[in-house]
């Protein structure tokens, strides 16, 4: 991720959405688990069959009981973490380690570390795994590239360049993976089976694409931009479909598919985007719900129809120094917080 909070920080013609409401009942926060700890955040990951809620920080991840708040373990060794990513078929979890150019691997029911797979990449930032090919892609955001990986032996496939620095990506089960290049503004569609690039798409009224989702029965791509829109691209054609307005800051997306709701977490204004899917190619604002600012990022649990989300406070902000001109304030101890909102 690239707009993180504190370590974040000319258009086609496309169909544009009005929101409908600025909020709306019913989507609120519920719950809030004080987790506490020190150092950063980025990705969330949420295992439904276990109801653990997997949160990087910094140089560890913490797994969290999802319907009650608690640390129930932690999986160490993970400098400068980024991305998690389960394959329930081999019983393991992986993540990124982005100043250690790595992957841990770590068994899901005790959370214990097994193995390092050195990826050979600058920063791998966001992971995910393709079913398609039994693969897992991390993308390098400070090489400019993907990480083929296979999960069963543990070692480097891999290398695929890339035509910027990516971000957020998704896998649509049938040999496709998606990424969004947040430095260009474009959409890449890569081949799992030969491991190639097959489209980059310009995206539409977009600027710093970051998180991205998938509708795959439709066919659709759902990518958050910085200058407070969501980008709808066909997936086959990599046409635009719809421009969407979101909140300020947005770092990740989610897509129900039971329910037909895209979600955008927005950071800097501390509001979660709640939009319909009313057909492929026609969208509607449901609420913009507030939030916490610095919960930039999200991760679904569609099975309960919750949200997760994760933010801290802040102290004042330093003064300016020669080295370091625009300093991030510091997180207060202790506040890092899980945040649940549903649908009552």
């Amino acid at each position: 991720m690239q707009h993180r909070y504190p370590l974040w920080v000319a258009l086609l013609a496309v169909p544009m959405v009005v929101a409908v409401t600025a909020t709306a009942p019913g989507y609120a926060i519920v719950q809030r688990y004080a987790v506490g700890q020190d150092g950063g955040w980025d990705y969330l990951t949420y295992d439904a069959a276990s109801h653990r809620l997997y949160v990087s920080r910094s140089d560890r991840v913490l797994v969290v009981d999802a319907d009650n708040g608690k640390v129930v373990a932690t999986i160490p060794g993970t400098d400068g973490v980024h991305g998690i990513a389960r394959v329930p078929r081999l019983d393991r979890g992986f993540t990124s380690n982005g100043h250690a150019g790595t992957l841990t691997e770590f068994d899901l029911a005790t959370s214990k570390p097994l193995r390092t797979i050195d990826v050979g990449g600058k920063n791998p930032d966001a992971l995910i795994y393709d079913p398609a090919s039994g693969h897992l892609f991390a993308f390098d955001g400070g090489s400019h590239a993907a990480s083929v990986v296979d999960p069963i032996a543990g070692k480097l496939v891999t290398k695929i360049a890339l035509p910027g620095k990516p971000e957020f990506a998704a896998s649509d089960g049938a040999g496709n993976v998606y990424v969004n290049i947040e430095d260009t503004a474009h959409l890449a569609r890569i081949d799992s089976s030969t491991n190639t690039v097959t489209a980059v798409w310009k995206l539409a009224d977009c600027e710093e694409p970051s998180g991205l989702a998938l509708d795959s029965a439709h066919q659709r791509l759902f990518s958050v931009c910085q200058n407070k829109h969501m980008a709808v691209t066909d997936a086959q054609s990599g046409k635009p479909v719809a421009s969407v307005p979101i909140g300020a800051g947005p770092d990740a997306a989610g897509f129900d598919a039971t329910r037909g709701l895209i979600y955008s977490s927005n950071g800097h204004d501390g509001t979660l985007t709640v939009m319909h899917e009313d057909d492929p190619d026609h969208y509607t604002v449901l609420a913009n719900v507030p939030t916490q600012k610095s919960a930039r990022t999200l991760a679904l649990d569609t099975a309960a129809n919750r949200i997760f989300t994760v933010a801290a406070e802040f102290g004042p902000r330093p003064a300016p120094t020669q080295d370091n001109p625009h300093p991030w304030p510091a997180v207060v101890p202790g506040s890092f917080t899980v945040l649940v909102i549903a649908n009552h």
